[in-house]
């Protein structure tokens, strides 16, 4: 039962469509307005949620409050002469691309979505395409404003109180509620991606690709065919590219060059069966889109849309995999795990769970996040509809990702074993130690925090 003039609690899931929990969900526009919710807290304690498109439970809290942070969305300050902004959190990179791109301003570092905010940003330490050059999106944050459970707003960054912003940055909102954080941009003269494109017969060539040539590209992700078997395993198509500049464009539109719009086409309705992605279906869907890419293709323009966010061009893409839903499951392995890489695969196209969606890419420099996820090496993204089954296989592919040293990612896990989470991030005790620094009774909290221990 809800508490009077309190809203009932509703069910709330991750983009996955996984496991839903209730929770009471409270609207947030001002630090007042969450401290509040702080104070107030039950036992089953608090977490922010942005725009729900972390896959797992990171968002949820079953049986406590839910901060809806996506009102508190304004634009404080942009300095074009520094590149930097300071936003509230629960401003969209959507937003943000609409306001900036026309300014010659693009976000720093980018998902495969824009609706993320950017407080969701910080708390999964999102990394995008461009990783080996540019790191995650925490290391562009100059500082932020984080209100933490004994109701006091903090500014903390790098070089202010640095133990606390880097238990933040991949903290998945167990220090505090974000609220505000200022963020150097990316300055570009066009809104249009030069783009190679090569497509690769199998995962040594793709992989060979990737480390001799990464460095002369601001950008670059492969798509990999995780059900192709044999001397086709691992088969790829590799897409890299920049920015181009205003005189790289064709003359009609050097006169507009940053002309952007980051529109919605269609919309998944909600009436997909189970079972519609199988490995028959995706087989023959993988076959297709491997055949119609360019063997090599070189400064192809590009849109934003088209190079970083093609799934955002469907609305509700997630229903494609029916009401049972999805996993995506994101793993690293270190620089000289490629051996481990090609077992995972082998495996994955041995299991018959079918993988639509797969990404390949190679990550730069780690940080001193002690949750974030990247580190030097190879991450593997596949989305695996729920089916029996599935949880040995990721059972199987977690104790291999460990034992070569690698972890998965906290944004998209919704069932690994603590004691084998415990293995992947050995500055987890640090973490700990942070949140019962500034957290001594628990109020931040979440079902992913109750599930691994956090």
């Amino acid at each position: 039962m809800a508490e009077h003039g309190e809203p009932a609690p509703v069910p709330l899931t991750g983009w996955g469509r996984t496991a839903a929990t209730p929770a009471t969900v409270v609207p947030v526009r001002t630090a007042d307005d969450a401290a509040a919710v702080l104070r107030a807290a039950t036992p089953r304690g608090v977490v922010a949620r942005g725009l729900a498109r972390s896959y797992n439970d990171a968002a949820q809290n079953a049986g406590g409050h839910v901060l809806d942070m996506t009102s508190a969305d304004r634009v404080l300050d942009v300095d074009l002469a520094t590149g930097e902004i300071e936003v509230e959190a629960g401003i969209s990179l959507d937003r943000l691309m609409d306001l900036l791109v026309p300014l010659g301003l693009f976000v720093p570092v980018t998902p495969g979505t824009r609706y993320v905010t950017v407080g969701g940003a910080v708390a999964a330490d999102i990394h995008g395409k461009n990783h080996h050059v540019a790191g995650t999106f925490s290391e562009h944050v100059v500082h932020l404003d984080l209100l933490t459970a004994d109701g006091e707003v903090r500014r903390i960054g790098p070089d202010s109180d640095p133990e606390l912003f880097w238990a933040t940055a991949g903290g998945m909102g167990l220090t505090g509620v974000i609220l505000r954080a200022r963020v150097r941009m990316t300055r570009i003269e066009s809104s249009r991606i030069l783009v190679d494109t090569d497509r690769t017969p199998d995962l040594d060539s793709l992989l060979s690709l990737l480390a001799g040539t990464d460095h002369l590209y601001d950008y670059s992700v492969a798509w990999i065919d995780c059900v192709a078997r044999g001397t086709r395993m691992g088969r790829s198509v590799l897409t890299r590219g920049r920015f181009a500049r205003r005189g790289e464009l064709p003359q009609a539109q050097q006169a507009d060059p940053l002309r952007y719009a980051g529109s919605v086409k269609l919309g998944a309705p909600d009436l997909f069966p189970p079972g519609l992605l199988n490995p028959a279906t995706v087989a023959a869907f993988n076959e297709v889109w491997y055949r119609k890419s360019p063997r090599r293709k070189r400064d192809q323009l590009q849109s934003i849309g088209a190079f970083f966010h093609p799934l955002d061009g469907v609305r509700n893409w997630n229903r494609v995999y029916g009401p049972r839903g999805f996993v995506q499951y994101q793993f690293v392995v270190p620089d000289g795990g490629e051996e481990t890489m090609r077992r995972a695969l082998e495996r994955i196209s041995r299991s018959g769970h079918a993988s639509f969606l797969a990404v390949l890419k190679r990550f730069g420099a780690g940080n001193p996040g002690m949750l974030s996820f990247p580190m030097p090496g190879w991450t593997l993204a596949l989305d695996i509809p729920v089916v029996g089954g599935l949880a040995a296989l990721l059972d199987e592919l977690d104790e291999l990702v460990a034992d070569a040293g690698g972890r998965v990612y906290l944004a998209k896990d919704p069932r690994v074993r603590p004691e084998v989470f415990e293995r992947m991030y050995p500055r987890l005790e640090a973490f700990r130690d942070v949140r019962r620094r500034v957290d001594p009774a628990g109020v931040l909290t979440s079902d992913l925090a109750r599930r691994l221990s956090l």
